[in-house]
């Protein structure tokens, strides 16, 4: 029988609700037991097997309450699919605030936007000391696009804590070469960056790229437009918080294309915040190609969905990846995982030689667990 995983989750945003919610959900045997996810059991693993033990914001609605309470409490506006999540017995704890905030959303409606906690911010003695008092496996960041300076903390603090570090969001840590380095030498495990949906915008432009290539179809010229009214979409408003981001989705279309497109015939990333579509995501995509004797074509879409739950199954997996690597005792980037469930790995793959590589990945010989 598998031990828990114990997860450690920065930011108790609407992605981390949906990761929860999910986890409450699928313990009860929830659809059926496989609806919605990959792996129902993966290497052992079961999403029953993850427990949050730490969990780290800084908005003082959700500082201080039980993550099943916090993970509802405003400005989280993700789609409720388990209105009954059990009490933890973890409370959200303060987290340093750094660069994880911009000041706009701080001047937001206190419906939309953060509501600083009051007291001390940890220093990363005090928070590694909590990951190692919880004896945390895991620790997933879900900090704000543009958090480069608060990412590096926590990147930090895991390696010091000897916590496999899933960077869910487009700082790049795993596809850093210094930081990639420095886990690989630590033996602890890192995958990333930048969670790609189970089916979002991002996946379906590489499957069309992709589609294209394989059809003989030059593509010529694409873009793909984002609105949404969630606090990531609010977050970015600040254009200057959008660097990686914008590079992390052009990067993940560019590299399942037949050629690299120049940059003016590329256009990948968000667009703009329309505040009544809460955490519902409507991506536009237009692709334009030429067929058979140079004969121009074209193809238009239109994709909407809850963008928090679209990510979370994708999470429960790569959290269960990350504990398999400790439980080997293998540290660095998980190349595999990285390249099938993020936008921005190391090594970019094919969708089907990145599923292929995970499930050798998953299948790897079984060694005595790391407790």
């Amino acid at each position: 029988m598998t031990s828990p995983i114990h997860l450690a989750v920065v930011g108790v945003g609407n992605c981390a609700s949906s990761l929860v919610q999910g986890i409450a959900f699928y313990s009860n045997g929830g659809a059926n037991e496989a609806i919605g996810l990959s792996h129902w059991d993966l290497g052992g693993y079961r999403p029953r097997d993850i427990r949050v033990v730490a969990a780290f914001d800084v908005d003082r609605r959700k500082v201080g309450r039980d993550v099943a309470e916090a993970i509802f409490a405003a400005p989280n506006c993700t789609t409720v699919f388990c209105d009954h999540v059990a009490p933890t017995g973890t409370i959200v704890r303060m987290a340093p605030v750094l660069d994880g905030v911009s000041a706009h959303m701080l001047e937001a409606e206190e419906a939309r936007g953060f509501r600083l906690a009051e007291g001390p911010e940890p220093d990363m003695d005090e928070v590694v000391d909590e990951l190692r008092a919880r004896e945390t496996h895991v620790l997933v960041n879900y900090l704000p696009v543009g958090s480069q300076r608060a990412t590096e903390f926590w990147a930090e603090a895991a390696l010091r804590a000897r916590a496999a570090f899933v960077n869910a969001i487009p700082v790049f840590i795993a596809s850093n070469p210094a930081w990639a380095r420095r886990f690989a030498e630590a033996r602890v495990p890192l995958a990333g960056d930048d969670i790609k949906a189970q089916l979002g915008a991002t996946i379906l432009h590489r499957a069309l790229a992709d589609l294209f290539a394989r059809r003989g179809v030059r593509l010529v010229r694409t873009y793909q437009l984002n609105t949404g009214g969630n606090t990531d979409f609010l977050n970015m408003l600040n254009r200057e918080r959008l660097a990686s981001k914008k590079v992390s989705k052009t990067e993940a279309v560019q590299s399942a294309a037949e050629r690299r497109l120049e940059p003016e015939n590329i256009h990948v990333g968000p667009s703009d915040y329309v505040a009544w579509q809460n955490d519902n995501k409507v991506a536009f995509m237009r692709l334009e190609g030429l067929l058979f004797g140079g004969v121009p074509m074209n193809l238009e879409l239109r994709l909407s969905v809850e963008d928090s739950p679209n990510s979370a199954g994708v999470a429960i997996d790569l959290i269960r990846c990350a504990r398999l690597a400790l439980d080997r005792g293998e540290g660095g980037v998980l190349e595999a995982p990285s390249a099938a469930f993020c936008k921005h790995p190391p090594r970019q793959m094919a969708d089907s030689a990145a599923l292929d590589a995970l499930e050798a990945f998953i299948r790897a010989p079984a060694v005595p667990l790391r407790h």
